[in-house]
Order: structure tokens, then sequence, then C-alpha cells
């Protein structure tokens, strides 16, 4: 067993000396209706906004406390700290209580991948001895003592010290603007807007501090409870024990935490099912929602849009669409910055790194995007899928699918031409030359493009044969990139699985077997679909 306890409050509560301490006075003793409320609204504004990093959100106008921040605070998080920063700041900047666990245990050399996941160990709580605290001190703290092991705490079971989230029912007030989402792949991210037909918005950052938005689905699998992913709502909080100085600020005490038990929004039914047998995993639970059986994404959204289950096949495609295309243009963002660092010139290592979605390894960490892709692919899956059932719904004519055209072919390929046109990338190859992959391109790569950033941009961007003939990767790199195909054709992998292949262990598995990759042509799709059933007139009664 591996011990972690993260937090150094001592050294991180000191100042640099030419900066000029905010104070943080506590006012209010626990988060009342109205601030989730506010606090929700301060993410949504966030999430809204156009801002690219974490440090230019913090900045921007959709930050409406920037000006209270002292000269040079910088926030430069992960996704993991991020959203613990967003909530201590907005518990700063409004005199709220706040506490968070700071030291995490479990097995295993990284806890971030832990197979069964982490308990708390401790926690820290910012309290007001007289003097105020130190607000940029305050966020340091947080950011420094909380990494994605810190969310990989079991749903399903209380320890002697809380988590700061629990398990939430699905239902439109639960799953709201703060919500908090944790992918186990090693990924925390924050709602921040839920459309009314139950579409999740989410935001998170990246390794190199940049802010990528997206829409809830199967990127983020179906964890089991003992993991602690999905879903996540902050454990309500009390300032108990407190006094109240002259200036009406709450001094000293303690704080004390809602036990799953108290807390009347608490269930497990993203992890178990609405059948009442339990299943032996969560991928086998069953979901229904008012009598008619779902899958799991599908019900998500029904029972977070409060039972809308209509589906307008245009307006769904086409917001699809323009989702799919803004994966490719933040792909292209970071393959161009192992590419401006000059990685793909390097020789390519002995083996790959042990775990190859979260490498200490600094060039791997930086410039590598096995997790990125695996979420594209997983978006780009399930999008293939939604629409397969969707356009099966309208053959059959269920009342669910809301269409008034005509030719509902005619009117997705319409849609396709009309939101692919101008989506795709261009990059400049190892001879100099632009090379421009339109949208049709990049689909029929997908399964291709390498997640190695030691690899050429060619092959970064999947291309084959003659298309790859200007990369100047030797033999060796060659086969690394030829070997390493069944790791891409992997969308839900085990990341707690050893991945220190040697290249010769690589090409072992890469010749057994597999099953063909998840469809990913959506056009492909479209072109494919069948007639609808005839439609069956009522005959007159007595006939």
């Amino acid at each position: 067993m591996r011990w972690v306890c993260v937090a150094l409050l001592a050294l991180l509560f000191a100042s640099p000396a030419h900066a000029t301490a905010d104070k943080w006075y506590i006012t209010k003793d626990h988060w009342s209706a109205a601030d989730e409320i506010g606090f929700g609204k301060f993410v949504q504004s966030i999430g809204d906004d156009i801002c690219s990093s974490t440090e230019s959100c913090m900045r921007s106008a959709a930050n409406p406390y920037r000006a209270s921040d002292p000269t040079g605070f910088d926030v430069d998080a992960d996704c993991a700290k991020f959203v613990y920063f967003l909530r201590a700041y907005y518990a700063w900047k409004h005199g709220l209580p706040f506490s968070f666990v700071n030291g995490i245990a479990g097995k295993g050399a990284d806890l971030r991948f832990s197979k069964d996941g982490n308990r708390a160990i401790s926690r820290y709580a910012f309290l007001d001895h007289g003097d105020g605290i130190d607000g940029p001190a305050a966020m340091r703290a947080v950011m420094s003592s909380v990494s994605s092991a810190t969310y990989r705490q079991a749903a399903d079971k209380e320890g002697r010290i809380q988590p700061d989230f629990y398990s939430p029912a699905l239902s439109p007030q639960t799953i709201k603007p703060g919500t908090v989402i944790y992918d186990v792949n090693g990924h925390a991210a924050i709602v921040y807007r839920v459309d009314a037909d139950g579409r999740i918005h989410y935001f998170g950052a990246s390794p190199d501090f940049s802010i990528a938005r997206d829409v809830y689905g199967a990127q983020f699998g179906q964890p089991p409870a003992s993991l602690g992913g999905g879903f996540k709502d902050w454990r309500p909080q009390r300032l108990v024990g407190a006094h109240r100085d002259a200036q009406g600020h709450l001094i000293g005490g303690h704080i004390e935490l809602d036990r799953d038990a108290d807390i009347s929004s608490y269930s497990l039914v993203q992890y178990t099912g609405t059948a009442d047998a339990a299943p032996e995993k969560p991928t086998a639970a069953k979901f229904a929602y008012n009598g008619v059986d779902l899958g799991y994404f599908e019900y998500v959204r029904a029972a977070v849009s409060g039972g809308d289950m209509s589906y307008n096949p245009i307006y769904e495609f086409k917001t699809t669409l323009r989702e799919m295309c803004k994966e490719f243009g933040d792909r292209a963002q970071s393959v161009d910055q192992a590419i401006a660092d000059g990685t793909q010139n390097k020789p390519h290592p002995d083996r790959l790194p042990g775990n190859i979605y979260a490498s200490p390894d600094g060039t791997w960490e930086s410039y590598a995007t096995p997790m990125r892709d695996g979420r594209i692919k997983a978006i780009f899956a399930q999008s293939y899928r939604d629409l397969s059932g969707m356009l099966k719904l309208w053959q059959r004519r269920d009342p669910r699918i809301v269409y008034d055209g005509l030719d509902l072919q005619a009117d997705l390929r319409k849609v396709y031409r009309q939101e692919t046109r101008h989506c795709g990338v261009t990059y400049l190859s190892s001879a100099k030359v632009p090379v421009t992959l339109n949208f049709d391109d990049l689909v029929h790569r997908l399964y291709a493009m390498s997640f190695d950033p030691y690899d050429c941009i060619e092959h970064r961007w999947g291309e084959t044969g003659d298309a790859a003939a200007s990369c100047p990767d030797a033999d060796n790199k060659r086969r690394w990139y030829r070997a390493e195909q069944v790791l891409r054709n992997q969308i839900t992998p085990d990341v707690t699985a050893p991945m220190n292949y040697t290249l010769a262990a690589l090409e072992r598995l890469n010749a057994r077997p597999a099953k063909a990759p998840a469809p990913v042509d959506v056009k492909t799709l479209i072109d494919d679909m069948g007639p609808r059933i005839a439609f069956q007139p009522m005959q007159p009664i007595g006939e």
C-alpha cells in the first residue's frame, strides 16, 4: 500500500515577499441554495466565454471577481486542479467555508489509476483565527494538494474521512452548472450548462492549461462505483462552533460534512441502473425512463431533461457535427505544439511509458495525445450509435422523432455538407508543404492518427502510403507506428494495465486477432439508411 499526503500547507501559505495578501474572511457558516446557484452562474459564465486557458478565463470578463484579485495573481491549472480551484475561489470571494481532501491512500504505484480506488486519509479546512485567511496562498494550497487521484474514491462506501463529492441522482435539479464529471482514465471536468433537451455541456483544463469545451457522452464511459467515475456533486459542508467578531467575521470553529444518508439527492443510479437487480458491472446495468428501455447515455439525457425524450434528427446531427469539428481543431493545437518542440526528430525510446495516458515523463506528458484521441474516437463512435438509433426510430415511425420535412436522407446530407464544408485541418508536412485534410479525410484516418509524439507529422494525422511519403522516419520508427495500431484501436482501454511495451512485445500484441474498431463514419450511415416502414392506415370499424 502506498500512502500519499500531498499538502505542504505551511510552505504553501508563505506568500512571496513582494505579494500583497488578499484576505479571505468567512461570513457564512454554510453554502445556501442561493450560493450554489451563484456558483453555477459563475461556472456557466466561464464556460460560455471564448477564453482558451485557465489564466485567460480568470482574467476575462467572464470572471466577475477579477478586479478584486491581487496583482500578478495567475492561475495555471490542469483539469483536476482547476475544478477545485473554481470552488475554492468562489468560496473566497463570497466569504464561504471550504475544506477539502488533502491526503489519499490506495494501492498501486500511481494512485491516479489505482485499480481498487482510493480513500481519503486527511482533510484541511480553511479557518479564520482572527487575522483572516491569505486567499492567494489558500488557492495555491488547494491546487498543490489535489490531482485526479483525489477524485478516484468509491461512491458507494463511506470512510472515516469523507470525500469531497457524492454521487447524485440524475435529474434536472441535480445535474447542473457546477456538477463535476470524472473520467477514470484521468480527466476531470465541470458542467457549465444543461440544455432543456438534456444535452450536458462541460469544460476542462488540459496539462498545458488550455480549456476545452464539449458535450457529455460516451467519452466518460460507465465506470464502477468503486472508482467514483461519472457525475459528482459537492458534498454539503458547514462551519460549526465559530463565533463572530465585531466585523461579523466567523472566527475559529470546525467543518462538518453531510453523510450520504443525509443528502436527499444522493443516489447510485448511474452505477446500478433503474432495475431492481444489481448488475455485475456498470455496463450491464439496465435503464428505463417512464417505462421506456434506454441505453445509459440516452437515460442520462432523458432524466436530466425531465423526460423530454423527443429527438429532432436535423438539430441533433447539426449540433453533433459542430462538436466533432471542434475536437479536430483542439487536437491540431496539441499536435502542433509537439512538432514545434521538435519531438518528432528525436529517437524513439526503447519502451512506451508505464502508463501512456499519464506518464511522468515530461515530453510524453506534454505532447502525447492518447487520452485526447481516445475521447475523440469515443465521441465519434457514440455519435454513430446515436444517429443509427434515431434513424431506426424514424424508420419505425416512432413518435419520439420530430421531423417535419419530406426527405430526411436529403436533409441530413445537406446538413453534413454545410457543417463540414469548412471543417478540416491544414498542416505543414515534413517536406514543408501545406497539406489540407477535410472532414471526410479526418474521419477515415481516425484510427490511424498517431498519439505518439515521436512520430512524424504525417503519421500524427494518420497518413499512409503515398500520402506519407514525405515522412522522414527511419524503419524503426515506422515499425513503432505500425505496432501501436492495437492501442489506437482502443476506445475504452484499461488504464491500470501495464503499458511499458517494447517494440517486439507490441508487435506480438498487434499480431493477435482483434475485433474491428467501432464504426465512426456517419456519412456512410446516412448514405445507407433504409426506407421507412409502410404507413398502416386505420381500418374502418366493421371491416
